[in-house]
């Protein structure tokens, strides 16, 4: 006898819920069951694609007893009051990065959880792409010989995208420290699988019309001597996607697009109404994907090989010359699918995930203490 799907409310219908919602209803395991957002044009959206309830607050979500797991996908600053209410009724939940804005607040939900008794899965997204998961099984086992540095570097046009005034506010949870880099945090320690020692961090916001951090570059230093360097831009001008033969992040196909974000952004004059017009559930088309899930360059060295993420899986470079590794390709939203896996496996086979809640919180700590390293200019190290 097949397990029973595990039901599935998505909290926020923004980018990010959007996608899930389309990962939901194409994973084998997952009942896709309502959905929550203050907004009326994606819930009508939602509504009007899938025939389920969309509710206004992700209170209607705690409440519908045929609701097993919420995944959280609201602005950061209310995740750890919306992790509160989802654990209080005691649902399992997936929780967008980052898990919450300061330590005190993760440290919380990490106690809510062990209390409840929930599964709770952050999701960076990227750490759960199937190139990385492939990379991670090549270097621990240690047929390529001893990880010694993991680099990646991404630009994008992340700045210029209309945004919610604390989007510009890194007080508030606003820039790449919280947006962006938290990806390449999570990349970095999925593959190191190490704790992170140390952090040196430079960052800079180059923009006085968006004022918060968009250039950004890292070192994080791990317990096992590995290392690992972040690089990232969002200014919309270099687009790293021409490095991966113009294959998007979400792994379908694009065209060069130098500047265009930067371009329509100067029409705009309601930015937040212009976020949820273009971007929400209903606003963008739900595109093929040609190709895996990445998020810019990715490389690992070890002691015999070099290992790249390609668009399809991982290409190794060694004395024998190149040799491209494709990873698993399934129907449904690679990547979202996996963080969905996951959850299943938690909930039907009793599988502890890796990015569990105290993972969430140390690659929190990682992010913050880019922030301080950055401020006092020095080598921030880990507790």
């Amino acid at each position: 006898m097949e397990p029973e799907k595990v039901r599935l409310g998505i909290a926020g219908l923004g980018m990010a819920g959007a996608v899930m919602v389309h990962a939901a209803r194409a994973h084998p395991a997952i009942a896709l069951v309502a959905a929550a957002d203050p907004h009326a044009a994606p819930r009508a959206a939602f509504t009007a694609d899938t025939g389920l309830a969309a509710h206004a607050d992700i209170a209607a979500l705690c409440d519908d007893p045929s609701i097993e797991a919420i995944y959280i996908a609201t602005p950061h600053q209310f995740h750890a009051a919306h992790v509160a209410l989802a654990a209080a009724a005691g649902k399992h939940v997936i929780v967008e990065k980052p898990i919450a804005l300061d330590l005190a607040d993760a440290a919380r939900i990490v106690e809510l959880a062990d209390q409840a008794g929930i599964t709770l899965i952050v999701g960076h997204t990227h750490g759960f792409d199937p190139g990385v998961r492939l990379m991670r099984r090549m270097i621990a086992s240690g047929a390529h010989g001893r990880l010694g540095l993991i680099a990646q570097w991404n630009y994008t046009n992340y700045l210029y995208r209309p945004r919610r005034p604390e989007e510009l506010d890194t007080a508030r949870g606003g820039g790449i420290v919280f947006n962006q880099m938290p990806h390449q945090i999570d990349v970095a320690r999925v593959l190191a699988a190490s704790p992170a020692r140390s952090v040196r961090a430079h960052l800079l916001a180059l923009d006085p019309a968006r004022p918060t951090e968009a250039l950004g570059s890292a070192m994080i230093f791990f317990d096992n001597g590995a290392a690992a360097t972040l690089t990232y831009s969002g200014h919309d001008q270099f687009d790293a996607d021409e490095l991966h033969g113009w294959v998007a992040e979400s792994g379908a196909l694009k065209s060069p697009a130098h500047g265009a974000a930067r371009r329509a952004l100067a029409s705009v004059t309601a930015e937040a109404t212009a976020r949820t017009e273009r971007f929400a559930y209903g606003a963008t088309a739900n595109p093929p994907r040609a190709h895996l899930p990445h998020f810019g360059m990715l490389i690992a060295t070890c002691a015999h090989a070099d290992l790249r993420a390609t668009p399809d899986g991982v290409a190794v470079y060694d004395a024998t010359g190149v040799t491209q590794h494709d990873a698993e390709r399934r129907p449904g939203v690679p990547g979202r699918a996996e963080v969905l896996d996951d959850l299943v496996a938690a909930l039907r086979q009793g599988v502890a995930p890796l990015q569990d809640a105290r993972w969430g919180m140390a690659t929190l700590r990682v992010a913050l203490a880019m922030l301080t390293s950055a401020r006092e200019r020095r080598e921030v190290v880990l507790d």
